[in-house]
């Protein structure tokens, strides 16, 4: 399993959760991880998914959640070379916190649709 990128956190009430928002913080890290819940994918599958992320973004957040212990990538020799990414053990344990963030979201979205703005 990875090794935490992030290793020194002042101890004070809410560290912890410092700690686990950081290794999900990223615009793409949570949507890869919910796709993820759903089973193995292979990079372009995950870049289907998420149509306005650039390849080389997708790379980074994926490294990333790799270097964290969140997911893991699976390398098959073959021609052509293909990859698979999955959610490890510690990656499966954060489910109910995903879940819990999409049904938030679910009910408050409407907080986030931007109207048209108003013609004069």
């Amino acid at each position: 399993m990875g090794r935490s990128r992030h290793n020194t956190y002042d101890c004070t009430p809410g560290c912890s959760v410092e700690a686990t928002l950081s290794m999900i913080d990223g615009k793409w890290k949570g949507v890869i991880l919910f796709h993820l819940m759903s089973g193995t994918m292979r990079f372009n599958e995950i870049r289907r998914k998420l149509p306005s992320v650039t390849q080389r973004m997708l790379t980074n957040q994926l490294r990333e959640l790799e270097a964290d212990g969140l997911i893991v990538r699976t390398v098959f020799a073959q021609v052509p070379p293909r990859v698979d990414y999955s959610l490890s053990e510690r990656g499966r344990s954060l489910e109910p916190v995903v879940q819990v963030l999409k049904t938030w979201g679910d009910q408050n979205m409407h907080l986030f649709t931007i109207s048209a703005p108003q013609v004069a």
